[in-house]
């Protein structure tokens, strides 16, 4: 049987390009991680990386058994963090808020279920609404947020750019033809947030390039603008990680400069430092990558 600890010098020498950059970064000489990974292909009994005049390569055999390592890697990570939860007593509900259809498209993506796989005494509760909920008054716990908040006290991190493009169905653009740019847009009708959302950035933009236009629908939810949007009543400003997944829409220009915002994770600071918020973004930032696509595009 190998020894597991010697996977660390395979995935080190595989992402650094070389055995003393491998040493560096994990702290060790050089001779260390040559001698581990000799152990490790003699115990395997196979040749896992080959010298090469600009440094050490992983052999074929070698770059499929480094995605197996990453694995163990991921797995014995989770592990450390599960036994720390349990250590710590992490148990109870996160109150996660965000836009409806993100929390929609959070399920479907199996970010819950692999959350709770990792975290088993927790579970994530969404809290939606309409407008912002109030962290500092406990009405839930965590917020993925997007866009301007005037709430500077909430501490958190960036994990994705929000994109927002503008959209009409084809039976629109069969009627009406398309806006190609902002200039255009005073010609058509719109799709737009109610009067209470003036200080949106969608609104000003639109009252910016669009002044006085008429609009066709208003709503108080991007669902809304969506729903306008393929009745083909007009053209609407949306977020480009739910527009193009809707195959009766067609993305007439963006993204739109304007309306590009940050993506963060937010939680009050007196919640923050908790084994449970921590727990959760921890996870987030671990999943960052595969957040992008539900809250990017």
């Amino acid at each position: 049987m190998f020894n597991w600890n010697d996977l660390r010098f395979l995935l080190a020498v595989g992402r650094e390009g070389s055995t003393l950059a491998a040493a560096r970064s994990l702290g060790v000489n050089q001779s260390t991680v040559q001698r581990r990974l000799a152990e490790l292909e003699a115990r395997l009994g196979e040749r896992l990386v080959e010298r090469q005049a600009s440094g050490y390569r992983l052999t074929d055999l070698g770059m499929a058994a480094f995605g197996r390592a990453e694995a163990v890697e991921t797995a014995a990570d989770g592990f450390a963090h599960a036994v720390q939860d349990l250590g710590r007593g992490t148990r109870g509900v996160v109150r996660l808020t965000c836009p409806e259809p993100i929390a929609i498209r959070l399920a479907q993506s199996g970010f819950v279920d692999r959350f709770q796989a990792r975290h088993r005494g927790l579970t994530i509760e969404f809290v939606l609404k309409d407008s912002y909920v109030d962290l500092a008054r406990g009405e839930a716990d965590v917020a993925l947020r997007s866009g301007d908040t005037d709430d500077a006290v909430l501490v958190g991190r960036r994990i994705a750019t929000s994109l927002w493009a503008v959209y009409a169905s084809r039976d629109y653009i069969a009627r009406h033809g398309a806006p190609s740019g902002p200039e255009d847009m005073p010609g058509h009708m719109l799709i737009g947030f109610e009067a209470a959302m003036a200080r949106h950035r969608a609104v000003i933009w639109l009252n910016e390039v669009a002044p006085g236009a008429g609009y066709a629908a208003r709503s108080t939810s991007v669902l809304g603008l969506i729903s306008a949007a393929k009745a083909g009543v007009g053209v609407a400003p949306l977020p480009m990680s739910l527009g193009d997944m809707e195959p009766e829409l067609v993305r007439l220009f963006g993204p739109v400069a304007a309306l590009t915002r940050d993506w963060r994770i937010l939680a009050h600071p007196d919640q923050r430092q908790s084994p449970r918020i921590e727990a959760f973004f921890r996870f987030v930032l671990a999943e960052t990558e595969a957040l992008r696509p539900i809250l990017t595009g």
